[in-house]
């Protein structure tokens, strides 16, 4: 990298080879993962039946195929979020053009599935229970804005919390050399703090993904 910023920079457009390390997962994953049952498969498993249990209440649909979609989703944002934390390795969710494919076509299908099956359920969706007349056209402006800037906000959240931890681990990375040995390694415990508490961002922004998606789709059905 020539500075802080240059991973942002257009040679990682859509057709670089750092785009391919969203794909490593599936190529470092043992076949016997998927085929002998191990700890880790189990464990998978159990967070796998929590997350169904979690979004089938969200959704109000007890079927599977409701809620794999976004058990997917989560699976895909969980896996590169990890993957980002470790040397050389791109970061795709760092990128808003990785988030927004994810979350605009998601966004995209809710509102049209609610607005072509469910129209006057939508239209009440405009304005809340309770709502003083006099203010029901500016709740319609302030619920349609609300709602058009949904995709964007779930995937410039993504995106920020994933650049920030990142920036941080750099920038105190770059002032090692210059530090003496006992500023080095208070430097490395603050560096090890972070990769934890990283690591607990990845799942929570995952999850957090996840979850606004099914919300949003509870409200168009």
């Amino acid at each position: 990298m020539t500075n802080l910023f240059s991973s942002f920079d257009l040679s990682t457009n859509i057709m670089s080879m750092n785009w391919l390390s969203t794909l490593i997962i599936a190529m470092i994953m043992p076949v016997s993962f998927w085929l002998i049952p191990s700890r880790s498969s189990w464990l998978w498993n159990l967070v796998l039946s929590t997350l169904h249990k979690e979004f089938k209440l969200l959704t109000g649909n007890s079927s599977l195929g409701t809620t794999i979609m976004f058990i997917s989703v989560f699976t895909i944002i969980l896996s590169n979020n990890f993957l980002g934390l470790f040397p050389y390795i791109f970061t795709s969710t760092s990128h808003l053009s990785f988030t927004l494919t994810l979350a605009l076509p998601l966004w995209v299908s809710f509102m049209l599935f609610g607005w072509i099956n469910n129209t006057i359920h939508m239209l009440a969706h405009l304005v809340p229970q309770g709502t003083p007349p006099i203010l029901m056209p500016f709740m319609v402006c302030i619920e349609t804005i609300s709602n058009v800037i949904r995709p964007g906000t779930l995937a410039v959240r993504l995106a920020a919390n994933m650049i920030a931890g990142h920036l941080l681990l750099t920038l105190l990375g770059n002032t090692g050399p210059k530090l003496s040995m006992i500023l080095v390694n208070i430097l490395i415990i603050t560096q090890l703090l972070l990769v934890m508490l990283e690591s607990a961002v990845a799942i929570i922004q995952s999850y957090v993904f996840a979850v606004l998606a099914t919300l949003y789709s509870s409200e168009v059905t």
